[in-house]
């Protein structure tokens, strides 16, 4: 019997839309080297894998096909959904979650959404590293910079959906990703982005939980509320309620199972980075 695992896509309440995360409940802890060759085979923005700890949490680490990653609101979300889904949580239950970012949180609303407790990332202005204009190819009103991500403000919507980046020369700028960001055009959001995150191996992310995290409060200053939804303008696209709680941001969204499946093969993870063994194939013409 191989181990489960669930594919979901996050912040939406539709399937193929919003971020699809694998999500993957481990029996014991893995080698890093295990779970990052799993990720790279899911091929996912990122894969969450989780084990249960005695107090009834579980520990959480998220990892890109390239690397592991400090927070993940999308995967968070997902795991959550997961729990409950499969029973491992009671319906009414909190998910709680050991991370390398501190304790996360997940609560069922009673709207049926789930509602994320993250810490604020918030931004300081910054001048533009070398490549960070050229490479996203638009006009910058602002940009600010916080332990994560470089955040850029542009003057419309429509610039936000209209980005085309160099994803090679963004992939040279020293940060996890970039956000784009402007108000909305839209009655229906107060604000829009994009997030793009060539070196963390995800040329653009669908929908980025942990980017809201600096969105937040970022909003929150120029529009004076504290609540607000936003859209993520990517091909796929996705929806995030928020609410900034001091240092603390509310991140709310829906998740859809899309799949289930089993882990059949063991990863090599011991001579991952040897070549392969494998016999060369024959030339044209043997036999």
């Amino acid at each position: 019997m191989g181990l489960r695992i669930t594919q979901v896509d996050a912040f939406t309440g539709k399937p193929y839309r919003g971020n699809p995360a694998a999500v993957c409940v481990l029996p014991e802890a893995r080698p890093a080297a295990w779970m990052q060759a799993v990720a790279r085979e899911m091929n996912l923005s990122e894969t969450a894998f989780l084990v249960g700890r005695g107090d009834g949490g579980y520990d959480l680490r998220w990892f890109s096909p390239a690397v592991e990653i400090a927070l993940c609101g999308h995967a968070t979300l997902a795991s959550a959904h997961v729990l409950w889904e499969t029973g491992q949580l009671a319906p009414d239950a909190q998910a709680r979650f050991s991370t390398q970012s501190g304790l996360l949180t997940a609560s069922r609303r009673d709207d049926g959404w789930i509602e994320l407790d993250f810490p604020a990332k918030r931004q300081e202005r910054s001048e533009p590293p070398p490549g960070l204009e050229q490479a996203l190819r638009v006009e910058p009103l602002y940009i600010g910079r916080n332990a994560l991500d470089y955040l850029i403000l542009v003057g419309s919507e429509d610039e936000v959906r209209a980005a085309r980046p160099d994803f090679g020369q963004l992939a040279t700028v020293p940060a996890r990703g970039v956000i784009i960001t402007s108000r909305s055009s839209s009655r229906d959001f107060d604000f829009v982005s994009r997030f793009f995150a060539p070196a963390a191996g995800v040329n653009e992310d669908p929908v980025t939980g942990s980017a809201h995290c600096c969105l937040t409060p970022f909003w929150a200053a120029r529009l004076g509320k504290t609540e607000m939804v936003a859209y993520q303008a990517s091909a796929r696209g996705g929806v995030v309620r928020v609410r900034l709680r001091g240092d603390r941001v509310d991140l709310a969204g829906q998740a859809v199972t899309i799949l289930e499946g089993e882990l059949r093969a063991e990863p090599n993870i011991r001579r991952e980075s040897s070549p392969p063994s494998d016999s060369p194939p024959p030339r044209l013409g043997s036999t």
